[in-house]
């Protein structure tokens, strides 16, 4: 009966199935390499690919500005594991490759794309549509994707394009309608190193604008030849565009001029707005990179099952969560893509003509956005929970206001206006934004914290009619607020005129706001699963009543083995469906207290199905395993005496890092003192941060809050699977030595890592494994100290041929270059005199031979050079 309520409580309550995965996930194999591309540059590149067969697909990915290759490693991993084969680089100036930042020019970043398309068309695991063109995709973010769209205008070669929270024209981007974006352009040249990294020509460009604070012709046309606009013509392949709603440095209307060229093309366009952008908010990195990978299965693999998404989607804030002040999102869809001027509704403005002043020195500036640091502090996520954070000061703007509006408006595109400007100089520059204002005039809102800059030239006293087009947007207007267009003289994002002048601004027509999603209404009602859930709850436990069979008895516990932390007897694991392949087979090792013991083995080796085996995570095939004499089966209580960290800890991301580790103590039901709190935290080491959210840590920050939530309680045996990913050089040191600290008080580590060194220092001994197979294990100094293979240092490089020479001597079973000299294993019959004699005699400047003594080098030996 508790089986049957447990059934029904979790299907009613949560209505989710958690499954766990019996065997590890495909390996993914990565070869780094640096590919030179013309002109004495190299990049530095990666290439990922998993499991073998047919060709594949290719697909390219391009990171940020600022970034490298590995801020897209853990989405080309996903990708490759999904039947592509990845390659990723860092572009021109950054990472590890050499070269100046050139802006995606023609002739540097965007042909060195079609040099690694050239690259992938020689693989032959990639698959061609013709000889010398792959079948491939670019996908990257801001800079990544701005390349994406020029790589498909200039080369015909590429199939299907995935560019998000990019530029169409980077002029416009930054000079748009010719007001310098003084900020985010500092911003961007401090991100790519300084001045002195950009190619010469841009270096003076900037150098130019940012002194006379006002850009000139040849800036734009420099900017405008390293556009995607340039080309927008030529781009006729399927394009998913994905843009954010809170982002001054590439806003929404970016992602529809994109939108309109390619579609008049005749290709496929789909568009998604999401909730994050420069400036902050929810990237929606998971489900962005879900529907790349369903666009690519559609437009590459031409999967027509692959389910792409509605033609435009909208990202909505509904709210904040219970407590944690994140927001809760819904998507919105259409079957096309309105554009940003449909079903305009015209909304009358009141106000009379204004004057304001810009101040001298264009100070102080009025404040909208703060470029850059969104992410920090989040003042556009922070509009779109209905919290206004603009300034306006007094005597420099104008406000026009409408009346309170009957019916919830729902504005999604951008508004216009058309106002009559004066001026005391023949230019003007000003800033328009419109304001969501509530009752009484309280808590004005600027949507996204988004603004439009306007230069209007040879204005005069006269003056001039203006057509204004504000900032695209999606922002609901509630019933009673209002609708305030402002006109201000300053921001502090661009750049005024220093001189002192006076505006003269006066209505010339109805404020027009696009409604062409106006009408979807609030967030649908309960999903049908709510509903059916319960009933099929009741049903399932029903069924587990009636179709229950008595558990198997465990095995007692064997007295013998209750100081044993870990012994495993014989273990075996198939592959899901298969009776001859094995991910881990007739493996034994036994683990003693005190010792921090390295489990190491290649991809595939099984090292990570024995860790889900030991925690009771799958079921073995055969074999055994105990725990302090206990046998290991599903929910085994002496799994209580078990730490674990594997494969990635996962964390409610709303909650703080010390709201998570209170929460997963107090799921054990154990008393809160018996965690040892404050020792975990410490070795955390995540200081303020522990009081943030965890979706805004870091890899290595939820790397180390990880193993703080393991050791939680110090337990006796602690396992910890790849611990030091994300950490840098010293959060490696520290964690080392906690690892050492910890097994010195009696208790035992188990650690598996591929820093091989690390595991030289940190180990007191090694289960080497491959194939599933245990290949050797004892001490770290025996199993780096046997064997037959000799370190044999030299005064000079040992070239290909000499190399050859003497792997082919008697006596030698392989040879191999190394660091300073030759890595040399002995036959059966070979001798270290003979092999010494040997060398003298083909004439290799030896100056000393030994064994080695080098963890990575007994490893190869173990297990043989990879392919």
């Amino acid at each position: 009966m508790l089986s049957a309520a447990a059934a029904v409580v979790v299907l009613a309550g949560v209505g989710t199935w958690t499954a766990v995965a019996g065997d590890d996930p495909l390996p993914v194999h990565r070869a780094d390499r640096a590919m030179a591309v013309g002109d004495g540059v190299r990049l530095d590149t990666s290439y990922f690919t998993a499991g073998s067969g047919d060709r594949r697909p290719a697909v390219l990915l391009g990171h940020g500005f600022g970034g490298s290759k590995a801020d897209v490693r853990e989405q080309a991993e996903d990708l490759a594991r999904d039947g592509y084969a990845v390659l990723t680089w860092s572009a021109r100036g950054f990472g590890e490759s050499t070269g100046k930042i050139g802006l995606n020019a023609p002739d540097g970043e965007v042909a060195d794309v079609s040099r690694l398309i050239d690259w992938l068309a020689k693989r032959p695991e990639v698959r061609l549509d013709e000889k010398g063109d792959p079948r491939v995709g670019v996908a990257g973010a801001s800079y990544g994707g701005a390349v994406a769209l020029l790589a498909a205008g200039h080369d015909k070669r590429v199939d299907a394009i995935a560019p998000s929270i990019t530029y169409w024209n980077l002029s416009d981007a930054l000079f748009p309608n010719g007001v310098f974006k003084k900020l985010w352009a500092g911003i961007f040249v401090n991100m790519g190193g300084g001045c002195e990294r950009f190619e010469d020509e841009l270096c003076r460009m900037y150098q130019r604008v940012a002194e006379s604070g006002k850009p000139d012709a040849e800036a734009a046309a420099l900017l405008d030849e390293r556009s995607p606009q340039a080309v927008g013509d030529r781009i006729s392949v399927p394009t998913l565009l994905t843009q954010g709603q809170t982002d001054s440095l590439f806003p929404l209307d970016h992602a529809d001029r994109a939108a309109r060229a390619i579609r008049a093309g005749g290709a496929p366009v789909a568009v998604d707005w999401i909730a994050g952008g420069h400036d902050g908010g929810d990237p929606e990195t998971d489900r962005i990179q879900d529907r790349v990978g369903a666009w690519f299965d559609r437009h590459l693999k031409g999967d027509e099952s692959a389910g792409t998404g509605p033609a435009f989607r909208v990202s909505r804030t509904l709210g904040t969560g219970s407590g944690d002040g994140e927001p809760r999102l819904e998507g919105v869809g259409a079957d096309s893509y309105p554009g940003l001027e449909s079903e305009p509704r015209a909304i009358e403005l009141r106000g009379r003509e204004q004057s304001f002043d810009n101040p001298a020195g264009a100070s102080p500036p009025a404040v909208s956005a703060l470029p850059g640091i969104g992410g920090a502090g989040g003042l556009s996520q922070l509009s779109s929970l209905g919290i206004g954070v603009s300034l306006d000061f007094p005597g420099q703007h104008a406000a026009f206001e409408s009346a309170p509006v009957r019916e919830d408006l729902r504005v999604t595109g951008s508004p216009t206006a058309t106002v009559h400007v004066k001026s005391t100089k023949d230019d003007a520059v000003l800033f328009a934004k419109v304001y969501d204002v509530g009752p009484g005039g309280t808590q004005p809102v600027l949507p996204s914290q988004l603004v439009t800059p306007v230069r209007v030239a040879d204005v005069g006293s006269g003056g001039k009619d203006v057509e204004i087009t504000l900032p695209a947007i999606d922002h609901e207007v509630e019933s009673g607020h209002r609708l305030r267009l402002v006109l201000s003289s300053t921001d502090l994002g661009y750049a005024s005129p220093a001189a002192p002048v006076t505006y003269t601004v006066s209505l010339k027509g109805d404020l027009r706001v696009p409604t062409a999603l106006g009408d979807t209404g609030p967030a649908s009602g309960l999903p049908a699963w709510v509903w059916w859930a319960p009933l099929a709850g009741a049903a399932v436990a029903a069924a587990l009543l009636l179709t229950a069979r008595r558990r198997t008895t465990a095995p007692p516990p064997d007295p013998a083995l209750s100081g044993v932390p870990l012994q495993i007897t014989d273990l075996t694991k198939r592959y899901a469906k298969s009776t001859d392949r094995y991910a881990v087979r007739d493996l034994s090792f036994r683990v003693e207290q005190g010792q921090v013991l390295g489990l190491l083995g290649p991809n595939g080796a099984g090292k990570t199905t024995t860790l889900r085996m030991l925690m009771g995570l799958i079921t073995p095939d055969g074999g055994e395993i105990r725990v302090f004499g206990h046998a290991i089966a599903p929910g085994a209580p002496v799994l209580s005496r078990v730490g674990a960290f594997v494969e990635g800890a996962g964390f409610l991301p709303h909650l703080s890092g010390r709201e998570n580790l209170e929460l997963y103590w107090r799921a054990t039901g154990r008393p809160p003192e018996d965690a040892h709190l404050d020792e975990a935290l410490e070795i955390a080491g995540l200081g303020e941060a522990l009081a943030r959210a965890v979706r805004t840590y870091s890899q290595g920050m939820r790397q180390r809050l990880a193993i703080a939530q393991a050791m939680l309680g110090l337990p006796d045996l602690l396992i910890l699977d790849e611990p030091t990913n994300g950490l840098d050089p010293p959060q490696i040191r520290e964690m080392r030595e906690v690892m050492i600290r910890y097994a010195a008080a009696g208790r035992t580590v188990i650690v598996s890592s591929h820093l091989l060194a690390e595991v030289e220092q940190t180990c007191t001994h090694l289960v080497v494994m491959d194939h599933g197979r245990l290949v050797q294990a004892g001490p770290v100094g025996e199993i780096v100290g046997s064997g037959d293979t000799l370190l044999v240092g030299t005064s000079a490089g040992v070239d290909a041929p000499l190399v050859e020479k003497v792997a082919a001597l008697s006596g030698v079973a392989s040879a191999t270059a190394t660091d300073g000299g030759l890595l040399v294993r002995l036959g059966a019959d070979g001798t270290a005199g003979d092999l010494i004699a040997e060398l003298v005699r083909l004439d290799v400047p030896v100056e000393s031979v030994g064994p080695h003594r080098r963890l990575e080098d007994a490893f190869l030996t173990l297990i043989g050079e990879p392919a």
